[in-house]
């Protein structure tokens, strides 16, 4: 069953003809309890990760950079701790990307949007630009009081104040972006001595800029509006999936608190909006799930607050499934069904896909072969009537030492070969190739065979690489003219 997320409903326009509702500004009251404090360290860990993780160190040997996390543009490499991918690698990054995806799908079917209220970057910069007019204004009577104010020199420096500290946080956004492509150190040095490259500044003024915008302006519409994820949450949804969810069964029917504070015959709901007030979407959740909800759970502290308040069992909003909702509204025991066939499928894929990836990070070789035939002309026959082909060789070396390899030939009886630029004889029937650590050494090799040994036009040959206990072997073609 899946369950069906209902659109934000848009507040009443008192403009008649308009076809959307006008944006109401959402101001978040402030609220303590679990789901609070678990957004607090979520957000710390994260900004943590996003701006330290670039001045972590990791020891690669001598001419390697010694940065834990980089992606080296200009070295065309992408680093993280032990692991080195090359731009040959790329299919890596797929793979990383689909991990990202499944593991994404797994969370919403077992725990809903909490990627959305806890995890994502835009809900961290939110909430701590939200802290800032907390702390500037006040919180959230104060700020809509604030809002209602005229112009003022007062009002003026409290704006001031509060869009300096974004722009602070921003550009440290930006430029945490950029430690990510260069050593960071240097980069910090560069940028605050204004000597770094104008490509350096202009990543921070667009990373930078964005996150001003969409945390400090944007905010709430970002996750209804923009964000395609909240669109089709819905889907991966069902009946056992947990979501902030209301006990309408136990709170309604809803009525201001009884000065007896007698709740006999009537719901535990009292009406208060606490709610409605500390959620940074600005819903009710007690309308059902919606497209807006971003189950970040600040509307359970609230409500357990005011249950607290009146004495009365918290949970009347809780993160709980459809079907253990309806089991208690019924008496019956709730429980949590994580094995179920879409977390199996989920989870079965992301295994297989992890393992794949795993295996081939671990038996991956370090050193790799391309050979291209040139195709322009495809064959040339010398003087002596021997055919002669060009091939342009390629040896990746990834390790961290300088390699010496022997390359030798089979498939075509009688062939040699000779190297531009090598100290080698003509006509050897093996060539000596260095290629230093962690680069790529290209070579010209021209392969010469006697025509007796073709016996077609196209005949398969065999590059044999041998060295640093290894043996790769790469298929090409031998070209020849027609019988």
């Amino acid at each position: 069953m899946s369950v069906i997320s209902k659109p934000p409903v848009p507040m009443p326009d008192t403009q008649a003809g308009l076809a959307y509702a006008t944006a109401r500004k959402i101001h978040p009251r402030q609220v303590s309890g679990t789901y609070r404090s678990l957004k607090w360290w979520a957000t710390a860990l994260l900004l943590a990760y996003w701006h330290l993780a670039p001045l972590i160190r990791w020891d690669r040997g001598p001419g390697a950079p010694g940065q834990a996390i980089l992606a080296d543009m200009a070295g065309r490499r992408a680093y993280f701790f032990f692991i080195e991918i090359w731009p040959q690698e790329v299919y890596y990054l797929t793979g990383m990307l689909f991990i990202a995806a499944i593991s994404l799908f797994l969370m919403t079917a077992l725990a809903g949007r909490v990627w959305c209220g806890f995890l994502c970057w835009q809900t961290a910069y939110t909430d701590l630009f939200v802290q800032v007019e907390r702390l500037v204004i006040g919180d959230r009577n104060a700020r809509i009081a604030f809002d209602r104010q005229p112009l003022s020199a007062g009002k003026i420096a409290r704006k001031a104040a509060v869009n300096l500290i974004w722009l602070l946080i921003a550009a440290a956004c930006g430029i945490s972006f950029t430690l990510y492509f260069a050593d960071a150190f240097e980069q910090l040095h560069d940028i605050f001595t204004g000597t770094a490259s104008p490509a350096t500044y202009g990543a921070i003024a667009v990373v930078g800029g964005f996150c001003y915008l969409l945390a400090g302006h944007a905010r709430e519409q970002v996750c209804i509006y923009m964000c395609p994820y909240g669109r089709f949450q819905s889907a991966m949804f069902d009946e056992h999936s947990l979501i902030i969810s209301y006990e309408a069964w136990r709170g309604e029917t809803r009525a201001p608190a009884p000065a007896s504070r007698d709740f006999t015959g009537r719901g535990h709901c009292v009406d208060c909006l606490a709610c409605v007030q500390a959620c940074p979407t600005g819903i009710d959740i007690r309308d059902g799930n919606q497209l807006a909800c971003i189950g970040c759970g600040l509307c359970i502290d609230a409500c357990d607050t005011v249950m607290d308040r009146f004495g009365l069992p918290r949970g009347l909003v809780s993160y709980d499934s459809v079907s253990n909702l309806a089991a208690r509204g019924q008496g019956v025991a709730a429980r949590f069904r994580l094995i179920r066939p879409r977390t199996l499928i989920y989870g079965g894929i992301l295994a297989v896909v992890a393992s794949v990836m795993l295996f081939r990070l671990v038996s991956r070789p370090d050193t790799t072969v391309n050979v291209l035939h040139e195709r322009a002309p495809l064959f040339v026959q010398m003087s002596d009537g021997a055919i002669r082909n060009g091939y342009a060789y390629k040896v990746l070396n990834m390790s961290a030492e300088n390699r010496t390899y022997s390359l030798t030939l089979s498939g075509v009886e009688g062939a040699t070969m000779d190297m531009v630029g090598g100290r080698v004889p003509a006509h050897a029937t093996a060539l000596t190739l260095e290629v230093p650590r962690d680069s790529v050494g290209t070579f010209q090799v021209f392969v010469s065979a006697p025509p007796s040994s073709l016996a077609d036009k196209k005949m398969p040959l065999r590059f044999v690489l041998t060295g640093a206990h290894q043996t790769v072997v790469s298929e090409t073609l031998f070209a020849g003219p027609e019988k």
